[in-house]
């Protein structure tokens, strides 16, 4: 009676070498599936995923209102002229920063809090998040949401992951932080080298709705070194369209987002 059996090669698998196959292939399946639950949620990023399954994620609010949000600052040398730009025009917004610049510029960040902005989390850095680190995806967000704490005496209510890519662990994160993840449904490519105040305005325009979250950046950390300076000239006319549609300007916490 044979002890094994035959494989394609004629050579025998024992008992004993299954057995050995089992560890190997259980942490395969083990590694595949804590990635897909760290990269599935980001599927989240693609527009029409988000706006079709996830509304409330995408930022759709009040159908009479639009939230503004920045994000990437806050910025000495070029959040304070946004704030300017927004007492010119009666608008108040939210700003996603980053936890890093709030605590090298503590007061730019509470001047955000003062003129009656709303600040919410964008992390800790403008980090790539593809490969899984829960743990430190914790540990940022928290980190995050602490010194905005301290720099404000506010209690933000809102993530936006870098990128847009929300993936498990900053899910997770948030969650623990106790922030409500929101990502955008118009935003102006306003990053890049070519962007200009019409070519702002144009992108912004093409997906803008009644209920809709606006994506536009106040600092370049993260972008065209320069480039923030169209975004802060596509204002004034952004406010304007809105207005002309009946649509007030406003935070993320006057936008009314549901639950889902």
């Amino acid at each position: 009676m044979s002890r094994g059996t035959a494989g394609h090669d004629g050579r025998h698998s024992t008992p004993r070498h299954r057995a050995e196959t089992l560890p190997t292939a259980t942490a395969t399946a083990t590694a595949a599936l804590m990635v897909a639950a760290h990269i599935g949620p980001a599927g989240t990023w693609l527009p029409g995923v988000r706006r079709a399954l996830f509304p409330a994620l995408a930022g759709r609010g009040r159908p009479d209102h639009i939230a503004l949000t920045f994000d990437d600052g806050p910025d000495p040398g070029s959040t304070p002229q946004f704030l300017d730009a927004l007492d010119e025009l009666a608008v108040r917004a939210t700003f996603f920063v980053l936890g890093d610049s709030v605590l090298r510029h503590p007061r730019t960040a509470y001047e955000i809090s003062r003129r009656g902005h709303e600040l919410a989390v964008h992390g800790w850095t403008h980090s790539r998040p593809w490969l899984p680190t829960v743990a430190r995806d914790l540990h940022e967000v928290e980190g995050a949401a602490r010194v905005v704490r301290r720099a404000t005496g506010a209690v933000p209510r809102w993530y936006r992951p870098p990128y847009g890519v929300l993936t498990g662990g900053r899910g997770l994160a948030a969650a623990r932080a106790g922030l409500r993840p929101v990502l955008w449904t118009a935003w102006g490519r306003d990053w890049t080298v070519r962007a200009t105040p019409a070519s702002v305005l144009a992108t912004v325009r093409r997906d803008l709705r009644g209920g809709g979250t606006v994506l536009l950046h106040d600092s370049d950390r993260a972008a065209e070194p320069g480039c923030w300076r169209a975004t802060l000239g596509a204002l004034p006319a952004l406010v304007r369209v809105c207005r002309d549609e009946g649509w007030t300007v406003g935070p993320l916490a006057d936008h009314g987002i549901g639950g889902g």
